[in-house]
């Protein structure tokens, strides 16, 4: 049976569209790798990318991609609104098709321990292949961002898992793990004050006392001069999309600020869509069975 295995590298370049080109180069016309999607954000200055295929096809196409990131990315001269240490800012695998947990979390310690080689690269494990359990999230591992990564790297509990015990110094850090399905879904407000959107951020996710299988910050959107609160779905399946929506239009009402949409950042499974519309719709009794797409391809 063939080996199917997703990975949804995060790299720290929303903006230079040759730059872009050619960190995602790599991941183009491979045997047993599939390109499935990139998108930009500039006010993020960010791009993920989803890509699956077979794991050590995979594994090789994204050792090659961090190589091209290092060279074309300076972090000294990064600005973003998103959180970010590294120009490879962080790298999860996730189980697809005949593949374990166990297997992806073997496969992120392969690609870890090669790419902090090849580039002298300091790398934190995290989520699943965390060596430690402050380094599960990956938030922790993250605050600090690159300009804070210096002095933090320095300290015991923070020493990389692999690489040089200092940051690259215009790559900065990477993170690389195994996970679950994660849904990057964001939700704008009409207004640009972003202290109404981080305290909504903060009622929202689970660390602030909110949805337990939701992470959130919030973004200033200059271009289009409104902010929103990006959220990080890490367990769709007990916390849905809708859910975190609803609260977020709740929380709003506070502030006199409304929603005026959303946005998903990436690839998405068919379930946390169909679940979202069986809500709003107020369909009884409905299940994944009964959507066609998902029939066709059993």
């Amino acid at each position: 049976m063939k080996k199917i295995i997703e990975c949804v590298p995060n790299f720290s370049e929303g903006r230079d569209l040759d730059r872009i080109e050619k960190i995602v180069y790599p991941f183009r016309g491979k045997d047993g790798v599939k390109l499935l999607d990139y998108q930009r954000d500039e006010d993020h200055n960010r791009m993920v990318v989803t890509l699956v295929g077979e794991p050590e096809k995979v594994k090789e196409a994204v050792i090659e991609a961090m190589g091209v990131a290092i060279e074309e990315i300076d972090m000294t001269k990064h600005e973003g609104q998103h959180p970010r240490m590294g120009a490879i800012d962080v790298v999860p695998f996730i189980p697809i098709k005949n593949v374990t947990m166990e297997e992806a979390i073997e496969l992120s310690k392969e690609v870890a321990k090669e790419a902090a080689t090849k580039y002298n690269l300091p790398i934190f494990l995290y989520e699943e292949s965390a060596s430690a359990s402050h380094r599960t999230n990956l938030a922790k591992v993250r605050k600090g961002q690159f300009e804070g990564m210096k002095e933090k790297i320095k300290q015991e509990e923070w020493n990389p898992d692999f690489g040089p015990s200092d940051i690259h110094p215009t790559a900065g850090v990477t993170a690389v793990g195994a996970r679950m399905p994660l849904v990057a879904f964001n939700v704008n407000l009409d207004t640009d004050n972003i202290d109404i959107a981080n305290k909504i951020a903060k009622q929202v996710r689970h660390s602030g006392g909110g949805l337990r299988y939701c992470k959130a910050i919030g973004i200033e959107l200059n271009e289009r001069g409104i902010v929103q609160v990006s959220m990080n779905m890490t367990n769709f399946t007990k916390t849905a999309l809708y859910r975190s929506f609803e609260l977020i239009r709740v929380e709003a009402r506070r502030y006199g600020v409304n929603v005026v949409g959303s946005e998903i950042i990436g690839l998405v499974p068919m379930e946390a869509l169909v679940d979202t519309a069986v809500y709003y719709l107020g369909v009884e009794d409905f299940s994944m069975d009964q959507v066609l797409e998902s029939r066709m391809m059993e």
